[in-house]
């Protein structure tokens, strides 16, 4: 095992693209670290780079202390999964999860070990006989995770590994890696730009947008405090609520205006977000998570009114969205989120206020075309400067 860094490294291709920029990552070793991101974001060509299968144009990559810009991708030890499995279609699964100990020579009696003991970890002893072709998806990505297993290389490296699953086994075998990781505790690099495996698999998340890290932390705390919009946009599901607002001061209350509605800020809020004292008087973008806001027959309190345009009953909660009279948050976070997920996921942006989603008690009965108030927890609420998309803190 090994970690795995890299110093201000950057991909530039010969047409002049950017690739990564300046990317500066220590990943631990024996961490799970998930490069999440749009398409595009160069979170495919980071980890490219590692691998030795992508050049690096500046800066240093570095595997266990030692400097492998230019070490040929088979000396770096380093073993990966792909989104198409890559399996070789006229050999047994016992032979594809072996290949690479073959290549290098392993004994006959200690490869058929490591295949047995690989292939026990993945419930695939009684596949061990068959072909790719007499597999389910799920099965097959086993077999690419056996073959990566089975050398006990110092990094695994993932690309989009189960994007070609469909939901419930996507769910299953993002429990699986996690474990099987935990149980070897093998450094592992895994790419995705499904925000919901991020969130679910890693021990951190590095964030990318147009080739530059945005942010590296742990899931939660990544959800509960977003550097800038953009983060703020792509983690979580549904997405966080935005919307442009006015700050206010009366004294020592705040307070945000939301088109012709009010809210007092709770003292919580500014105790956690000192510097909201300069914004006084001027735009801002607030941000509140659904989980945030409960309607007030069930909460209680004053709320914004709004008009509840659609309801799901999920059973354990209702997710409510509902139109709000109040200006979109319209900055180039937003409009790149936009581009990116749509209007579900920038519910912000449309012409006629902004879009909001809360979940509700069931209790709270709410039904499609009423006349709502929603109660907000304003100290969990978020703050951003509209010119730079940075979070306002303390």
């Amino acid at each position: 095992m090994a970690d795995v860094v890299f110093d201000r490294v950057n991909k530039v291709y010969d047409n002049g693209f950017h690739a990564v920029r300046d990317l500066s990552l220590d990943i631990a070793d024996g961490e799970f670290l998930v490069l999440v991101g749009p398409s595009g974001c160069g979170k495919s060509t980071a980890l490219r780079m590692v691998a030795g299968l992508e050049d690096v144009s500046s800066g240093e990559m570095r595997i266990g202390g030692r400097v492998v810009n230019t070490v040929p991708s088979k000396d770096r030890d380093i073993a990966m999964v792909f989104q198409s499995y890559a399996l070789y279609p006229h050999l047994t699964v016992a032979e594809n999860i072996g290949y690479g100990l073959r290549i290098r020579k392993t004994p006959k009696d200690e490869m058929d070990r490591l295949v047995r003991e690989a292939a026990a970890k993945l419930d695939l002893t009684e596949y061990l006989e068959r072909r790719p072709k007499q597999l389910s998806g799920g099965q097959r990505q086993r077999v690419a995770m056996g073959r990566a297993i089975v050398r006990r290389p110092q990094v695994f490296l993932m690309d989009e590994p189960l994007s070609n699953l469909d939901a419930k086994l996507r769910g299953q075998m993002r429990t699986e890696i996690a474990q099987i990781q935990r149980d070897l505790g093998t450094t592992t690099i895994y790419v995705t730009h499904d925000q919901v495996e991020a969130m679910t698999m890693g021990d951190r998340i590095a964030l990318m947008k147009r080739g530059v890290l945005q942010q590296v932390a742990e899931p939660q705390h990544m959800y509960e405090n977003p550097d800038n919009i953009f983060v703020a946009g792509f983690i979580g599901s549904p997405p966080m609520n935005m919307a442009t607002a006015r700050l206010d001061r009366d004294g020592d209350r705040y307070s945000v205006k939301l088109g012709q509605q009010t809210l007092q800020l709770a003292p919580e809020a500014l105790a956690a977000h000192a510097r909201l004292a300069d914004y006084v008087g001027r735009d801002i973008v607030i941000g509140i998570r659904s989980e945030d806001m409960e309607d007030s027959r069930v909460k209680g309190g004053e709320g914004l009114r709004a008009t509840a345009n659609l309801v799901e009953a999920l059973g354990s909660e209702l997710m409510v969205y509902f139109t709000l009279d109040a200006r979109p948050a319209e900055t180039e976070d937003t409009k790149l989120l936009q581009s990116e997920h749509g209007d579900t996921a920038a519910r912000s942006l449309v012409t006629d206020g902004v879009r909001w989603v809360a979940s509700f008690a069931p209790r709270a009965h709410t039904r499609p075309g009423e006349q709502i108030q929603v109660t907000v927890d304003t100290s969990r609420m978020h703050f951003f400067d509209p010119e730079t998309s940075q979070a306002i803190r303390s």
